[in-house]
């Protein structure tokens, strides 16, 4: 009997084994991909040193200790004034040596405002891949330019990893002025507090949300309304709103056409018809009425916007005004309840 339960449990452990080695071979891209990004994570995690160690090196300068302390002061904001979850997150400092360490892919069709996806495991489908290596990146926005894709890479100022690494504080975070850098801490922890499988537009334009009014909440409670602090925050966000709207519009308008489109018409007018519509959106850019940028169309002098450009746009800004709305209506403005 013994002998016989023996062989069932090898036969079951030889067939577990067949199936573990069948899924590595099937998704052999993703298990390398995943083994690259854990590496590279836990290089950062590694070699961050704690705040705490930070805060007593003389060497390390006095107006970056005080950047230190204020994402302290926001952590503990955005728990208890805000809810958030606490974590262990933004407890070290990681030095980038002024150097970039993640570059992002993103892609869309070309004559589509659809973006391409990569699926993954608990997080599920993305609309974006990262990498801790800039050649893996370009390669790999070289490969989908060749395949027709509206291609883009940005850098991230910052990411959550959703409680699989402790996230460090990134030494050019501290670049960031006080209402922007409060605005990411927060943005990132409502990635850390919240987050729905398959649902990457809902989940960034929550973080965008709450990053962008708790931000004002705290300058407002730390400062008060008059500070130079807020009403410099206040500014440049009421600039972006309208540059945001702008642009959303235009992807309402480059959806229009390409949905317009017709199947006989030849590649090179679609091409054409697409480049007439980018250009008018980037020139009448230059009709907003801005406070600081004056002329917004300069960032696109070198290059148009592409496809790309546009949904990353729409997948952190398109639902504001429905949060917005669901906050004043249904919570009467309060942002903890919401």
């Amino acid at each position: 009997m013994q002998k016989r339960t023996g062989k069932i449990i090898k036969r079951s452990l030889l067939a577990l084994l067949a199936v573990l080695v069948i899924l590595v071979i099937v998704y052999w891209d993703l298990v390398v991909y995943g083994i690259r990004q854990g590496k590279g994570q836990l290089n950062i995690v590694w070699n961050a040193r704690p705040v705490e160690e930070v805060m007593k090196d003389p060497a390390f300068p006095d107006s970056l200790k005080a950047k230190l302390v204020l994402i302290e002061r926001v952590r503990k904001y955005a728990i208890d004034s805000l809810g958030l979850k606490d974590t262990k997150n933004y407890k070290t400092l990681y030095d980038q040596k002024g150097e970039e360490i993640m570059w992002v892919v993103m892609a869309c069709e070309p004559f589509r405002l659809k973006a391409k996806e990569w699926d993954f495991p608990i997080v599920g489908s993305v609309p974006y891949k990262g990498f801790f290596n800039k050649d893996r990146a370009v390669k790999l926005r070289d490969e989908l330019d060749k395949e027709g894709w509206d291609t883009s890479i940005r850098n991230p100022g910052g990411w959550s990893t959703l409680g699989w690494f402790t996230d460090p504080i990134l030494s050019k975070m501290l670049e960031r002025d006080e209402g922007d850098l409060a605005n990411l801490i927060i943005h990132e922890m409502v990635h850390a507090t919240i987050f729905v499988k398959d649902s990457v537009d809902f989940n960034e334009n929550l973080a965008t949300f709450i990053g962008d009014r708790g931000a004002e909440q705290f300058l407002i409670s730390t400062h008060g309304k008059d500070s130079k602090e807020y009403l410099t925050y206040i500014g440049e966000d009421a600039d972006f709103l309208k540059y945001s709207d702008h642009m959303l519009r235009g992807a309402e308008a480059l959806d229009s056409l390409y949905k317009a489109m017709n199947d006989n018409d030849s590649k090179e007018r679609k091409l054409a018809l697409k480049k007439n519509m980018i250009q008018k959106i980037v020139f009448s850019l230059d009709t907003l009425s801005l406070t600081i940028h004056k002329k917004p169309s300069d960032r696109f002098k070198e290059r148009l916007p592409n496809n790309s450009y546009f949904m990353n746009m729409k997948r952190y800004q398109s639902q504001q005004e429905l949060f917005w709305d669901d906050m004043n209506t249904q919570f009467g403005g309060d942002l903890k309840a919401y």
